[in-house]
């Protein structure tokens, strides 16, 4: 994104970030199998964070030239597909509408905010860069870590929290943004998601938004291949990546309207993920003007340089994913001179180790990495 400059060259180090952050990070845990139930006291908790969430999203709406009658129309159709595909899902929405005292439509809409999004040239999406490696165990055996860099709005930067959800068939913990079910995390059967947006040409509401596909795999898969099933099963109309692994096996999938396609490794181990379709049929319908060169620059870049510093150790992933000046913006500090809707920052960094049943999350930079703490959450 030629918006972004390098590292977002504004006069500070890459591992200090020019805005503010909530001085305690919100944590939101639930336990209820009734779906409406654990949305209700999901939408308890954040009563006080969503109209913060909701007003940044609206300005972001307005800034893509977006109608509010076109997101009302936009989310209620979401909705309706996920109640057709998950009722369940649907009712989680539902349940944290009312815990929060919001009309269900506008939860709806942070839950297909990706899809409503797809509609604007005017809001490119941000950007993330994902590396999951098979790593050597103690015992001689392997296992995958993976960590990732959440990029969005840096308007978004107080309305994100870590969530552990139980009640489903599995348990899942990872991070979210408020109101929305899902994104990044890793379930109690030891199957762990990363996730990227992606951008195609017949991008569309219609089917399951990707945030709720992601909580939807969180909670019912309990392998790659059962992950795969579902996603199989489901009516999609927009595009990301998900990059699914366990300890045994690694999957990277290109979703599109056009079907589900999987990506081959890198290298032996390694998947490497960051903005741009990895194959030939999506990639023929991508809009590359959402997130080209910058992706593909990212993707050499750090495809570059794990073949020339190969990764042994998880603290070593999140080493690869620091950058600064003149190199491509993996670790992204945003441009604050830049308009509105304009600005990203890498908000979060999170590692999943299925394994463990754990997600590491690092509010803020991977450049941050020795300095802000970290907080563990475990699945299991």
């Amino acid at each position: 994104m030629t918006a972004i400059p390098p590292s977002g060259q504004d006069a500070r180090p890459a591992d200090a970030a020019p805005y503010a952050r909530p001085a305690t990070r919100l944590r939101v845990s639930v336990d209820d199998a009734d779906p409406r139930r654990r949305g209700r006291a999901r939408g308890q908790r954040l009563a006080d964070g969503l109209p913060g969430a909701l007003d940044a999203y609206d300005r972001l709406f307005a800034l893509a030239e977006i109608p509010q009658e076109t997101v009302r129309e936009d989310a209620e159709r979401a909705l309706d597909a996920v109640g057709a595909f998950r009722p369940g899902l649907r009712e989680q929405i539902e349940g944290i509408a009312e815990g929060a005292g919001i009309d269900t439509w506008r939860i709806g809409a942070l839950n297909a905010r990706t899809e409503i999004l797809a509609r604007s040239r005017a809001v490119p999406p941000g950007e993330c860069s994902t590396l999951v490696r098979r790593l050597r165990t103690a015992d001689g055996g392997s296992t995958h870590v993976g960590v990732q860099t959440w990029d969005w709005h840096v308007e978004l930067s107080s309305s994100w929290h870590t969530v552990d959800s139980a009640g489903g068939a599995h348990r899942y913990t990872g991070i979210t943004e408020h109101g929305i079910l899902a994104k990044i995390g890793v379930n109690s059967a030891g199957l762990a998601l990363h996730f990227n947006i992606l951008g195609h040409r017949d991008d569309r509401i219609g089917g399951i938004p990707v945030h709720v596909l992601a909580a939807l795999v969180l909670e019912e898969a309990e392998s790659t291949a059962h992950a795969r099933e579902i996603l199989n099963e489901a009516p999609l109309t927009s595009s990301g990546s998900f990059t699914l692994f366990d300890e045994h096996s690694a999957l990277l999938l290109d979703l599109s309207p056009e079907g589900i396609f999987e990506v081959p490794e890198v290298a032996e181990g390694t998947h490497l993920r960051t903005n741009h379709f990895l194959t030939a049929t999506p990639a023929a319908h991508e809009k590359t003007w959402l997130y080209q060169p910058d992706s593909g620059e990212r993707y050499d870049f750090l495809r570059e340089r794990i073949a020339r510093e190969p990764v042994e150790r998880a603290d070593e992933l999140i080493e690869r994913l620091v950058t600064g000046a003149g190199e491509p913006p993996v670790t992204c500090v945003p441009d604050l001179g830049a308009a509105p809707g304009q600005r990203w920052a890498s908000l979060a960094t999170v590692v999943l180790d299925p394994a463990a049943r754990t997600a590491r999350v690092l509010d803020g930079t991977p450049a941050e990495r020795t300095t802000r703490p970290w907080v563990t959450l475990r699945s299991a």
